[in-house]
């Protein structure tokens, strides 16, 4: 029985080729882009299963605020760690982490850069890093002790045993290879090729007080600890040791890092968690969209199959057979679809890839894969040929073979809905597009505060520190430079935080007031292309006394209700700090956020980067041949590296460019889909009315009248589709702009845009069927009929 309807639907669908190729290609659209999101979204909440101590594991956090606003960033003092571990039995292990550092290599003649982070010994043994050679809980014992990934083994040592082996850092000091870790997986947040002892650069860093935030600190918890609990607890630690401190404390774990990483006053609101959500809605979508075309399609043909009905159940036929006649039909080109979208995902999944800026592979013989792939097109064949099935099996037979019934035209008919829905969730997603491309445009034009073009970053590493005034001099005076600045850190990501100041007139709520921080040796103001509103920058050879001279931005002033600010002091435990200028506010860390106060303290010492402003007079691949050429003169045994600032700065639109991508790639697959439900609906309404359209034409219609009136219909639904989705549209968009300090208002245009591009595409894929029917010879049609 079950062999004879795979049979009977096998015929049913070589007999009508064009519409069983539009319900498959629908479905197998459907089926692959779900597929695909399902691989990345598999993959987002993937991050860190491999470590084994994941559901014990947290950053610890800072939380302040400005007086009116909570904020909140991701570095910790120096003792934090320590402090947890020694004075509370909840935490079982810490371990520190300094900024991520390209180091220079040297292993005989070969040179390799590397980046790696200076570590804590308890980090390899609290994180479950996968260890090739060596022993976690001793490889970095010594001070000079090194872990490096079997990349960089092999970029340094090729085939040869690594363990054991001395290698120079920096030109400087030998470290011996006392581990080796497979290289990082792709779905971690970590990313580094070597592990140092921070014990050994320690000093170098900071200075170790409760005020300087510059490290990652981790914990690891002692099971079934209630972290309510303890996050009450441990939420003053910094003020019970430095009372002029205003930072709480408080634990993000370390399953949300990847998903719920963006606060607001001090809370988690979301983060890339809504990038999934919003994901796992298209695909539902998608293959909502392609099911009911499935059967709008199958519904439409009902009228050409009900004698086909009707005769089955005159000769006995049960309605429970022909419904399982009507959805082994189903299932069947389901099955075919799922076969089709399988190649579909294949070929596709190296564009994809690179759309989302992962290494996704699909294990298709991992059995929980092949069960959810099945089990996908078993309810999707169901859910996409249940209506069709009760709809078909239905008939009355009399009236059928009596040739008395008709697939009328109702107002409201569930075909109508159908298409209705289709077009009202592809319009919400092409709202959602727009939204998302005026967003990011909008703040790409923001003003950023300074002159990003033709400025560069070099990281100071090996002689450039010792050689720098005459590295400096050389290249103004070569004319590729026109000014260079020492800086603490690079100028598109915030550093570290600072807080704890006091000046005059300061009251109770401006205590707990956090800074950004930078440090400069001088020429600031003039390399980044600051706008200075009052006083002067850092000038160390006018003014050699500036070690104990502040600048402030504007937003910094305002918070500190300070007029006049310049020649007034800052005060901060034996600290007395001058402030010599005010520059205009600049951005460091989120272009969507606003600007947060921000102090510049004047060192000639603190510096780990230098900012270099090319002359943008010359040609930019001169100046950067001249530079150099300088650079390796005095720097001999290191690489001329360098990264451009608007580039780096760029990348802070990454996540926001990427939810745009995905956005407008599954709206396309959405109206492509929907299309082609409206080109199979419009084949069908134009062979259903062949005689209709014969006789207007012998009567004297033109190709246009009718035309016009075979699109009317359709016109029509998509326009209620786009009253509908407009509330919901704005409602969500609205919603997802509300993680935006800086954001556009959503106007009545995006609107119109995303109405009028429904309406053309429907109008064109309508109108191509509207048109062949127009111009077909009516004397066949009515010869026909």
């Amino acid at each position: 029985m079950i062999k004879n309807y795979f049979k009977i639907a096998w015929r049913n669908l070589i007999n009508k080729k064009g519409f069983s190729f539009i319900n498959i290609t629908g479905l197998a659209v459907g089926m692959a882009g779900a597929i695909l999101i399902w691989a990345w979204v598999q993959n987002e909440y993937s991050f860190e299963d491999f470590q084994k101590n994941k559901n014990t594991l947290y950053k610890v956090w800072n939380r302040g605020t400005d007086g009116t606003n909570v904020y909140t960033f991701d570095v910790t003092s120096s003792p934090v760690g320590k402090t947890l571990k020694q004075e509370f039995p909840e935490v079982k292990n810490y371990a520190r982490q300094y900024w991520s550092i390209d180091r220079l290599f040297n292993f005989g003649d070969n040179s390799v850069k590397a980046k790696g982070n200076d570590v804590d010994k308890g980090f390899l043994t609290m994180f479950s890093f996968p260890f090739l050679q060596g022993n976690p809980g001793h490889a970095l014992d010594g001070v000079t002790d090194i872990v490096i990934t079997k990349h960089l083994a092999k970029k340094i040592f090729g085939d040869a045993d690594p363990m054991n082996k001395l290698i120079k850092l920096e030109n400087k000091t030998s470290y011996k290879v006392t581990g080796v870790l497979n290289d990082l997986p792709n779905n971690t947040t970590f990313d580094f090729e070597y592990l140092v002892s921070l014990a050994a650069n320690e000093n170098t860093y900071t200075n170790g007080s409760w005020g300087d935030n510059s490290y990652n600190t981790y914990v690891q918890l002692q099971p079934n600890v209630d972290i309510n609990k303890f996050a009450d607890k441990i939420k003053n630690v910094v003020k019970a040791h430095d009372p002029k401190a205003s930072l709480e404390v408080f634990l993000h774990p370390m399953t949300k890092w990847r998903l719920y990483s963006t606060f607001e006053n001090g809370k988690i609101v979301g983060g890339r968690i809504e990038i999934v959500h919003l994901l796992l809605g298209i695909a539902g979508i998608l293959l909502l969209i392609a099911c009911i075309n499935f059967m709008n399609l199958s519904t439409a043909r009902s009228q050409k199959r009900a004698r086909e009905v009707g005769v089955r159940k005159v000769i006995g036929a049960r309605r429970l057979s022909l419904i399982a006649q009507f959805l082994s039909e189903s299932i069947l080109i389901t099955f075919m679809a799922g076969l089709v979208s399988l190649l579909l995902v294949q070929l596709c999944l190296p564009a994809f890839n690179q759309l989302t800026g992962k290494v996704l592979v699909i294990n298709y013989a991992d059995p929980a894969f092949l069960l959810a792939f099945f089990g996908f097109i078993i309810v999707t064949g169901l859910l996409a040929g249940s209506y069709p099935a009760f709809f078909l099996s239905g008939f009355r037979p009399v009236k059928v073979l009596k040739g008395t019934f008709k697939d009328t035209q109702k107002l409201i008919s569930p075909r109508k809905v159908l298409v209705v829905l289709q077009f009202t969730v592809a319009i919400v997603l092409v709202v959602a597009t727009i939204v998302v491309y005026r967003q990011i445009k909008f703040a790409q034009n923001r003003d950023i505060g300074y002159k990003q073009n033709n400025l560069i970053e070099v990281p100071m590493e090996g002689d450039i520190s010792k050689n720098y005034d005459l590295i400096k001099n050389d290249l103004i005076n070569s004319g590729a430079v026109t000014a260079m600045s020492k800086t603490g850190y690079t100028v598109t990501i915030e550093g570290s935080r600072t807080d704890g100041f006091k000046w005059e007139g300061n009251d109770a709520s401006q205590d707990k007031m956090g800074f950004s921080r930078l440090g400069t040796a001088g020429d600031f103001v003039k390399t980044m292309g600051l706008k200075l509103v009052a006083g002067r920058d850092v000038d160390f050879n006018a003014f050699p006394g500036d070690s104990a001279s502040v600048m402030l931005n504007e937003t910094a002033v305002k918070a500190m209700h300070l007029k006049n600010p310049v020649g007034k002091f800052i005060t901060r435990a034996n600290e007395k700090l001058q402030i010599i200028g005010v520059f205009k506010d600049f951005i460091i860390r989120s272009p969507y956020a606003n600007v947060d106060p921000m102090i510049v303290f004047a060192s000639k010492y603190w510096a780990y980067n230098t900012v270099i402003r090319l002359n943008e007079k010359n040609n930019m691949a001169k100046n950067l041949e001249l530079a150099e050429k300088i650079f390796k003169k005095y720097n001999p045994a290191y690489p001329f590296t360098y990264e451009f600032v608007d580039h780096e700065f760029g990348k802070k639109f990454n996540d926001q460019q990427q939810t745009g991508s995905l956005s407008f790639v599954f709206a396309g697959l959405t109206i492509f889909i929907s299309c082609l439900g409206l080109f199979g609906l419009a084949a069908y309404m134009a062979e259903n009315r062949a005689k209709e359209i014969g006789i207007r034409k012998v009567l004297g219609a033109s190709v246009a009248s009718i035309t016009q009136m075979l699109t009317r219909e359709f016109v029509a639904l998509v326009l209620v589709a786009i009253i509908i989705a407009t509330p919901f549209a704005y409602y969500a968009m609205n919603k997802w702009l509300q993680d935006f300090s800086y954001r556009i208002n959503i106007g009545w245009l995006t609107f119109v845009m995303a109405g009028l591009v429904a309406i053309v595409i429907a109008v064109l894929t309508v109108s191509f069927q509207s048109v062949k029917a127009a111009i077909a010879n009516p004397v066949k049609s009515i010869q026909a009929e």
